[in-house]
């Protein structure tokens, strides 16, 4: 599977990534890491459910990430700090491929996803403040037409589509399956039909 996390890794580098540009709007900062792995030959992604008690995003599937802290010298540190804390996964076992599109929230977040390799060993440490429950899915069962639908949804008076992946009885949506989408237009230009 290198080779697709180095097809990957190079795809992402020739696309600068878009920052947003919403005159008006004050963001708060955050990050996320998208985690890919390789499990038997078998590319794979991982997702968090966070605990239904949060204030953002409760019950909801999500990347790990989160607030940007002062003391985050950049949004990498932010992203790879969440994903210690919330999976137990050291900053130093992830190989980060690249950055995607930042993408806006509800919530008034605004999100710089980066996509990196963690081993694929399952050996997590979910804290149970932040990880109520840990989704592994096989990247290319994503790809899969029928697993992924859109929704108009209206806010502030402006109508958007909503984005939704349904993996069995899983259902990924909003900011995160936004990014998911981008990332699976990419395999799929990085990867022909037919990989494992």
């Amino acid at each position: 599977m290198d080779a697709l996390f180095d097809a990957l890794e190079t795809r992402l580098a020739s696309l600068p990534p878009q920052a947003l540009n919403l005159p008006g709007r004050v963001l708060r900062e955050s990050a996320v890491l998208v985690p890919l792995f390789e499990r038997e030959g078998v590319p794979h992604i991982l997702f968090t459910r966070r605990p239904a008690h949060l204030r953002n995003h409760a019950d909801q599937f999500s990347f790990p990430g989160g607030r940007r802290d002062p003391e985050d010298a950049t949004a990498l540190h932010t992203a790879l700090r969440e994903t210690e804390e919330e999976l137990g996964i050291a900053r130093a076992h992830v190989r980060v491929l690249g950055m995607l599109d930042e993408v806006p929230t509800t919530t008034s977040f605004r999100i710089q996803p980066f996509v990196g390799v963690i081993p694929g060993d399952g050996q997590y440490r979910p804290n149970p403040e932040e990880v109520s429950f840990i989704l592994e899915v096989p990247l290319r069962g994503l790809l899969e037409p029928t697993l992924h639908r859109t929704e108009k949804r209206t806010y502030q008076g402006v109508e958007y589509d909503v984005d939704f992946y349904t993996y069995n009885s899983h259902v990924v949506w909003g900011a995160t399956a936004r990014i998911l989408r981008r990332l699976l237009t990419l395999v799929s230009e990085v990867y022909p039909p037919g990989w494992g």
